[in-house]
Order: C-alpha cells, then sequence, then structure tokens
C-alpha cells in the first residue's frame, strides 16, 4: 500500500516536470540566466591566411595583419570609428596621403628600434607570428585573441625574444577601446630595450585629420597642444582628433599606469603619435635608457587605444578613467 506522502511527491514531480517542458518549449525561454548586456554590439572575427578581420555589430573594425611580405611584424590596419570613418592612415598611403614611411606607419603597432641591437620598427629585423595560443572568441561587446611572437635576429637565425599578446576589443560608451597586452621573455640570454625615438606603440593617423594637412589637433591629458606642446612630453594618455565628413572622429593612447615607466610621446603633426616609455635621452636629452630583462624574467607592457566618432567632442580624461576599470579584461 502506497503512503500518502509518497503520493503527493510523485504527484509534485510530474508537475513540477510538466511546467519545465512546457517553458522550455516557449521561444527564447532558457533556464540559464543571461551572462553579460546583451543590448552591445557583438564583436566577431573572420580568419583568412595571415590575417584576422574584426566586426563590431557586423561592420568592419580593422584588419589584424600577422603574415606580410612586405611588413614583417604584426600590425592593425584599416581601423574604423563607431561611425565608419577610418582613423588611420590608408595602407599602402593612397592618393591624398603623404607617402612618408609607408611601410613603417601602416596603422596601429607596437614595436621597437632597438631591442639586442635590432631594429624591428624599420623592418631591419622579423618579428615571426607563431601561434594563436588562444582562438579568437567574441560575444557581445567583448572579443579577444592571443597570439605568440618571436622577435628574431637580423640573418633570422636566432630568437632573441618571445611576445605572448593579448588583444582584447570592448564596445565602450566612449566608443571602441583596443587593449594591448604584452610580456616579453627570453630563455637564451638578457633582453636590452635601447634609447630611440621609434619605440613602444605607434598609430599613424588618418590624413584628413591631421594637423598638417587638414583640421585635426594633438590635445594631451595637460592640455598641450598639436606636436609643438606635446612632443617629448609624458602624460596619461594623448589624444590625435579632428573633423571628417561632418562628424569628429579621434585616437587616444592611453599607456598603462602599471608599465614599468611612464611614456614620453613621439608627436608629429604630418599624423604620427606613439607612447615611447624608453627614449629618455631621445626625447627628454636625459640620461641615455636601457632597460635589461634578464634571461628567464617577464616584462610586461600595456596600452589602450580608444577609437571614436561622435558629434562632440569626447571627454578622454572620463575615457581614461574607463580605461583603467577596463585594463584588467
Amino acid at each position: 500500500m502506497v503512503k500518502y506522502p509518497t503520493v503527493l511527491k510523485y504527484f509534485q514531480t510530474c508537475m513540477n516536470g510538466c511546467l519545465i517542458a512546457f517553458l522550455l518549449a516557449v521561444p527564447g525561454y532558457s533556464q540559464k540566466p543571461k551572462k553579460g548586456n546583451t543590448s552591445l554590439p557583438v564583436v566577431s572575427f573572420e580568419q583568412k591566411p595571415g590575417a584576422l578581420t574584426i566586426l563590431v555589430g557586423g561592420k568592419p573594425f580593422a584588419s589584424y595583419i600577422y603574415e606580410d611580405e612586405k611588413i614583417t611584424r604584426p600590425y592593425f590596419a584599416h581601423v574604423k570609428s563607431p561611425c565608419g570613418i577610418q582613423v588611420t592612415r590608408n595602407y599602402p598611403p593612397q592618393e591624398g596621403d603623404p607617402k612618408d614611411h609607408s611601410t613603417f606607419h601602416p596603422g596601429i603597432w607596437l614595436s621597437f628600434g632597438d631591442i639586442n641591437g635590432y631594429d624591428y620598427w624599420r623592418l631591419k629585423a622579423k618579428v615571426e607570428h607563431e601561434m594563436f595560443v588562444e582562438q579568437p572568441k567574441g560575444g557581445p561587446g567583448k572579443g579577444t585573441f592571443v597570439v605568440r611572437n618571436y622577435y628574431m635576429s637580423s640573418d633570422g637565425k636566432d630568437r632573441v625574444l618571445a611576445e605572448l599578446a593579448k588583444y582584447t576589443v570592448l564596445v565602450r560608451p566612449s566608443g571602441t577601446l583596443l587593449l594591448i597586452n604584452s610580456t616579453f621573455s627570453s630563455d637564451s640570454g638578457d633582453i636590452i630595450f635601447g634609447d630611440q625615438e621609434e619605440m613602444g606603440l605607434g598609430v599613424r593617423v588618418n590624413t584628413k585629420f591631421t594637423v598638417q594637412y587638414g583640421k585635426g589637433h594633438i590635445t594631451n591629458a595637460e592640455g598641450l597642444k598639436d606636436g609643438a606642446g606635446t612632443w617629448g612630453k609624458a602624460s596619461n594618455w594623448v589624444d590625435y582628433s579632428g573633423p571628417v565628413d561632418a562628424k569628429y572622429v579621434g585616437v587616444a593612447i592611453m599607456p598603462d599606469p602599471d608599465n614599468f615607466r611612464p611614456s614620453w610621446f613621439h608627436t608629429r603633426d604630418y599624423g604620427l603619435m606613439a607612447a615611447n616609455a624608453f627614449g629618455r635621452e631621445a626625447l627628454t636629452k636625459g640620461q641615455k635608457s636601457a632597460e635589461v630583462i634578464q634571461k628567464g624574467q617577464e616584462f610586461h607592457l600595456g596600452y589602450g587605444v580608444l577609437i571614436y566618432c561622435k558629434p562632440g567632442k569626447v571627454d578622454i580624461e572620463n575615457a581614461y578613467q574607463d580605461y583603467l576599470k577596463m585594463r584588467a579584461n
């Protein structure tokens, strides 16, 4: 004979099962709670040989190029603002673009004119892409991928150092935020970062909003203006922006305050800005810098690059505070 409590428990189990089956049949219902803000534009990726196309909301944001016969180091090209206007100079330069440094300045890049005497900035030594350590992963408002590169000797025979580079694309209220975080190490010997103007994170902006060829301006966190005011100055951020096709677009570089030293900025009215923490003598006429990373140790560099398009000028200081909160992503 079955006891009453057992019958009740059986009845409740059946009812719960029927309810769950019914709800699962309802379109849009899920037992799992939704994570994140699904209303944000989705960051996605399309892989091709030697290149990765990054899309935000289904529209091209940038191309990450890691195999190129002419440019022997990875870089971001054809970087576009949220309104579709390109913020980097065309690569290769087109009619209306100045043709200087056509391969040295392809868009956005991290490179160095002197590591152990080798010049990667001017493409005299190669940076080899080995692999995607973490495959591109997209989603609402965020996308990431991780690569490992080897910096080679000029003759291509020796690995000078390894770089583990993580790239994160974030959709933020102020625009699209590109996080660049690289960790350098060597098991074969010490790494010595030298002292030059051409060291660090560089951006070559769209000719149309340069100081020299357009109606743009360079501004740093202290309010100094253009190449004459910002060149050689250390700052939390530098913004290069101006009007293009009745829109206001710009790019801001924000070095991570956890870097080994604040960055001085190599800024030019023709369209270049670079965050350089190594060129103490080259940029300030101070004591010559030689940053030594001992064999087996790790050395980290991080940056945020904000790409934006707004009806009015973006408050870069607020965007910088947002970057400080997001840089661990």
